[in-house]
């Protein structure tokens, strides 16, 4: 593994604050947004600028950044899963962590590579990888020491999951929540001890659940967000008992988007579905779930922001829109496509979107009209993985490699 200087990057300090993190799938709290100073309306070299680039194997997962470390996975001579722990101010190789464990997908899905998707969760001084074997392990974030390692296989004699294990994890309190073993389940995130399973499946071409689970509050309970193959559902946290469930049409299961709350609203987009907000309410112990709207816009893999109560969405037919989650009343829809693929940020005024051919995009959150501030090439390789903004920085994770970039404070 080599590590190459990003031209121009030379001389540059890295000031970190404690809070300034990217720790789980779609970032701090889970949606997309980040906190903090408005970013510039520029992509440029005078405002966006290269710290360093690292030389990796392949990999979807996004990148995860701590105050002071980035962590990302690979898949290495199509055996191992290496995870790679990264000096956030210059990109030092400090520890990796390997162990065997490759998938081979279906070979419609092989135009997307073999490799390790799931982005990892990092909670304190642990960092919680999901393997495409069906493996979750916990590995010391200091050293790469493995604290536990769980094989939902092994333990519930589920069958492999034919995409691999595709879920991001989710820590919450004492445990960790994902999608797999043919279920979902709740893990006790200190000992890997699977505390509970729910909504079990078949498994295989059918199980191996694309989407990331969060969590909120909808009829003033806590709970569990998951979207399956097939549906969305609540459970609880604490026994993983179905509090509510709703089909979503997709073609071949795919229901790749993490689903977004707003409000009592649920709302979610597929492949070879729709685009739907679910009203979900209780009343005296019985969960409704109703449809507030629709329209056939399909969904892919980008899950939109969110920003003043109207959604930013790229679809399936690579346009970009927006709606209001409210009403369902579409604002705009770009007249021409951008890229297959968008891993999307917002913050405040502002969306960042990165294509999957290394394309950056900033634009306006302007419900009244499509905003293209700037554009800009940041990489040459294929980038799937999920755009990591923590501060004033930006970590892009291409098929092969990783790129640490900084907003350039002018005078």
């Amino acid at each position: 593994m080599s590590l190459l200087t990003c031209v121009g990057c030379l001389g540059l300090a890295l000031s970190v604050s404690a809070s300034d993190v990217w720790p789980q799938w779609r970032g701090p709290n889970r949606d997309g947004s980040v906190p903090g100073k408005s970013w510039p309306d520029k992509l440029d070299t005078n405002h966006l600028v290269c710290l360093w680039r690292v030389d990796l194997g392949p990999s979807y997962s996004g990148p995860i950044v701590s105050s002071d470390k980035v962590f990302t996975t690979e898949t290495k001579d199509k055996k191992f899963e290496v995870v790679t722990a990264l000096d956030r101010a210059s990109g030092k190789v400090l520890w990796h962590s390997q162990w065997e464990g490759a998938v081979s997908v279906p070979f419609f899905a092989k135009a997307n590579g073999d490799w390790i998707r799931s982005t990892p969760a990092l909670d304190g001084n642990r960092l919680y990888v999901a393997g495409m074997r069906d493996v979750l392990v916990c590995l010391d974030t200091a050293s790469g020491t493995q604290h536990w390692r769980l094989d939902f296989m092994q333990e519930l004699k589920s069958p492999e999951p034919d995409f691999g294990f595709v879920c991001s994890p989710l820590v919450d309190g004492e445990a960790v929540y994902v999608q797999a073993g043919a279920s979902v389940a709740k893990v006790d995130k200190l000992t890997g001890k699977i505390l509970w399973r729910g909504l079990k499946d078949k498994g295989g071409m059918w199980g191996s659940a694309f989407s990331s689970p969060i969590i909120a509050t909808l009829g003033g309970q806590r709970q569990l967000i998951v979207q399956t193959r097939e549906k969305l559902a609540g459970l609880s946290l604490s026994d993983g008992k179905t509090l509510w469930e709703q089909p979503v049409e997709a073609f071949r299961g795919m229901n790749i988007l993490t689903p977004i709350v707003e409000g009592d609203g649920v709302f979610t987009s597929a492949y070879g579905g729709k685009t739907h907000l679910f009203r979900v309410t209780e009343q005296g112990g019985i969960w409704t779930v109703n449809e507030a709207w629709t329209d056939k816009v399909q969904g892919y893999m980008s899950t939109p922001v969110v920003i003043g109560g109207h959604a930013y969405q790229h679809s399936k037919n690579q346009r970009i829109r927006c709606v209001d989650l409210k009403t369902g009343a579409e604002k705009w829809m770009t007249g021409e496509g951008y890229g297959k693929y968008w891993s999307l940020v917002g913050n405040g005024g502002k969306v960042l979107g990165l294509d999957q051919r290394g394309v950056l995009y900033l634009l306006g959150a302007n419900p009244e009209k499509f905003e293209l501030l700037d554009q800009r090439k940041v990489s040459d390789s294929e980038t799937w993985a999920h755009l990591a903004v923590a501060g004033d920085e930006l970590f892009v994770r291409e098929l092969n490699g990783l790129v640490a970039w900084r907003w350039k404070v002018t005078p």
